[in-house]
């Protein structure tokens, strides 16, 4: 079972990597929100996997951190979610805000992603509810952690790539410390985001 793969980024597309390990090219299904996170061609490159055998087919899933592995072990948990499926759930919404989304029961939140209809949103709520508690309260941990989350999906659902809005939280978080509020966060973020 392959957990990890490390090696020279050797392709890159919207959905799908090529890492080479020693000479062995691994073929790596991957989110757009990983997608965005990955290094230029040529360079250095670090995937939590998940291996899926089918009687076919062997196919690896990468993940750019163990949270979004996390919900996408616990999204193809689900009857009639396919490792496909999940991973477009995974390419319309970042692990922690689907964790909060679910932890919330935002309906609304999940059915803005992609192929999401409300009774499919509902299903998900019910039956992630329980595996994603972990998730939804990594980002509270943290002083001012719930503050920053928010920050995030904002700009997110502002419609900023999910890098782009989490290299703005991450320059906020630095300038404001832990005593945060949403409403001040946002201007800073947005400023940051327009430079």
């Amino acid at each position: 079972m392959i957990a990890r793969l490390t090696g020279e980024l050797v392709y890159k597309g919207a959905d799908s990597v090529i890492i080479d390990v020693h000479g062995v090219g691994y073929l790596v299904t991957i989110s757009t929100t990983t997608a965005e996170a990955l290094p230029l061609q040529g360079e250095a490159v670090s995937l939590d996997i998940h291996t899926h055998v089918r009687e076919d087919a062997i196919l690896l899933f990468g993940f750019r951190d163990s949270q979004e592995r996390t919900a996408f072990e616990a999204l193809i948990a689900m009857s009639g979610m396919g490792p496909k499926a999940a991973m477009g759930v995974l390419s319309g919404i970042d692990a922690n805000d689907l964790a909060r989304a679910v932890a919330d029961e935002d309906i609304a939140r999940l059915c803005m992603i992609p192929g999401i209809g409300k009774k499919r949103a509902e299903r998900i709520i019910l039956e992630l509810k329980d595996r994603l508690d972990v998730l939804a309260s990594e980002g509270q941990e943290q002083p001012g952690g719930g503050a920053y989350a928010d920050l995030r999906s904002a700009l997110v659902n502002l419609g900023y790539k999910p890098a782009d809005a989490q290299r703005a939280v991450d320059i906020v978080r630095k300038k404001a410390g832990p005593d945060v509020e949403l409403d001040r966060l946002l201007p800073q973020a947005l400023r940051i985001l327009r430079s």
